[in-house]
């Protein structure tokens, strides 16, 4: 009975996870994106399977995933995290790599051109020292194999229900203290419960007592999502854009197509209809070599003609009255 389990479970993440079609042309710079991340660094996500659209319904924003970049693995320093990273990734070890937790998978090791043609967007921990760095790094690549919690995100999405559908705290695991803490876990929990390790603020509970002053209280890491991390104060949002606008009105000389077309979201048919109307408004070439065309260069110095030669010319050449 776990067998038919487990393989049915193996089919439903394999249809959940399958990408679907991704933009031909992408939203960010990649290779300035990725040239500029920094261990310690959140990479987000707009993903495009099945189980994406599911996340961007539950938390209303089209980040859908999140991951830490830990660096190259010849750039780890402690030996032993270095030997843990090289267990679980055989590839090039000038790779630029993250780690993150995938549906189907688990906390896994990824390259970042994994995600060359997605949507991306880098959120940069403010002022976060070094030694934190490491710290938040060793964290994750010490949860490497962890199985991906998929209650979690199924108990996240009951969040999002008026509470008189389901309780939120019925039978929930989000309020279960180390539920699974180390065996199961999905991606923003990782990378929350990293951060929190070094009382790193993504957005906690600030209470002001009555003599003015501030303290800060951890907020509970399974109840955060991926668009947390854009919305935090104390992340710094780096953006790459494919078109770069640095420039003074360089925006005038982008390539825009008519101004009377207006494309709405998911239209699949909407460069097939452009191009059909493109070609229906295409105004025909000139031919210069056609003889119904032509110029006709007059001297300053009219022919004389002849009272046989008047009748036959037109009203504009007639003379006298």
């Amino acid at each position: 009975m776990k067998r038919v389990r487990s393989w049915i479970q193996s089919k439903l993440c394999q249809w959940l996870v399958k990408e679907g079609p991704l933009s031909s042309v992408p939203l960010c710079d990649f290779n300035r994106l990725s040239y500029e991340l920094r261990p310690g660094d959140v990479l987000l996500v707009e993903g495009k399977s099945r189980v994406s659209e599911v996340i961007k319904l539950i938390t209303q924003s089209n980040w859908t995933h999140s991951a830490l970049y830990i660096g190259k693995i010849n750039e780890i320093e402690n030996d032993e995290l270095r030997a843990t990273a090289q267990r679980h990734y055989k590839g090039d070890k000038n790779e630029r790599l993250l780690v993150e937790a995938l549906l189907g998978e688990g906390t896994v090791i990824v390259p970042v051109s994994k995600y060359k043609h997605h949507h991306l967007r880098i959120c940069r921990p403010t002022g976060l020292c070094p030694e934190d760095a490491r710290h938040i790094t060793a964290y994750v690549i010490n949860r490497l194999g962890s199985n991906y919690d998929v209650r979690q995100l199924l108990d996240l999405a009951r969040f999002f229900f008026p509470w008189t559908i389901l309780p939120r705290r019925w039978r929930s695991t989000l309020f279960q203290h180390n539920v699974g803490a180390s065996t199961r876990t999905v991606c923003s929990y990782l990378l929350a419960a990293a951060f929190s390790e070094v009382n790193y603020p993504i957005l906690p509970f600030i209470d002001r007592g009555e003599d003015g002053s501030l303290r800060f209280y951890k907020r509970n890491p399974r109840l955060f999502t991926p668009k947390d991390f854009d919305y935090s104060p104390y992340f710094n949002i780096i953006k790459y854009p494919f078109l770069g606008l640095d420039d003074l009105g360089v925006y005038r000389k982008l390539p825009w197509g008519d101004s009377a077309s207006i494309y709405n979201d998911d239209e699949k048919d909407f460069l097939a209809r452009e191009l059909t109307a493109r070609q229906v408004i295409r105004p025909q070439p000139i031919d210069k070599r056609r003889k119904d065309i032509h110029l006709v260069a007059t001297n300053d110095k009219q022919p004389e003609k002849s009272n046989n030669d008047e009748s036959e010319s037109g009203p504009c050449l007639k003379r006298g009255g």
